[in-house]
């Protein structure tokens, strides 16, 4: 079995990980498995991040680690939050990814209401970006993107809290990513479409 390390201390995105390379005989270890520090995300893009996290991770370790950096874009906003979509989100370990997002979906609301006097009204498009960061034990760099179309809708609606999935609707679908089954989630997501991209290189390169 191949070992990985994940970039991350979020358990939630570790549990995601795990679920979506069930078929692959991989096995992650997390940054908190090595007691790694969080380096300060500096980066202006989400591949500079991922790459910048991959590489610490790399460096510490030797061995193959995998980054991504991850965020919802609105086009209301110009993009925001973007980048900063975790910083966005309030500290709290009670949560199973370590924030609480209710602060910056409200953030989002008061922002877009602000710009466009509406707030949300189920038109204003949105996206989450993922791009992921992976350094082979050889030290070779892969970047690999997926990106989830969709717009928002107000109030929040379903069970599944992870970061803005209350507030996003999938293209093609009159449900949030909230209210998804994880299995269907998984399958359409933006990490889900990095992931597959992932797959096929270590499938070809393995």
């Amino acid at each position: 079995m191949k070992t990985i390390v994940l970039a991350t201390h979020n358990q939630g995105k570790v549990l995601e990980f795990e679920d979506m390379f069930k078929d692959m005989d991989v096995e992650f270890k997390s940054a908190r498995d090595f007691d790694l520090p969080e380096p300060e995300e500096t980066e202006v893009t989400f591949e500079g991040n991922a790459l910048l996290k991959a590489r610490a991770a790399y460096k510490v370790t030797g061995l193959p680690s995998l980054a991504d950096d991850s965020g919802l874009c609105v086009d209301g906003l110009d993009g925001a939050p973007g980048i900063y979509s975790a910083r966005w989100g309030k500290t709290d370990a009670t949560h199973i990814d370590g924030r609480d997002f209710s602060g910056a979906m409200q953030r989002i609301y008061d922002e877009l209401k602000e710009k466009n006097g509406i707030g949300i009204d189920g038109t204003q498009t949105a996206h989450f970006t993922t791009v992921m960061a992976f350094i082979s034990q050889d030290g070779n760099e892969h970047v690999f993107e997926g990106k989830f179309e969709g717009h928002l809708c107000w109030p929040t609606r379903g069970p599944h809290t992870f970061g803005y999935d209350p507030i996003f609707v999938p293209a093609g679908y009159d449900i949030t990513a909230a209210q998804m089954e994880e299995s269907e989630k998984n399958k359409i997501s933006h990490r889900a479409k990095a992931v597959t991209k992932f797959k096929d290189f270590m499938s070809q390169n393995v």
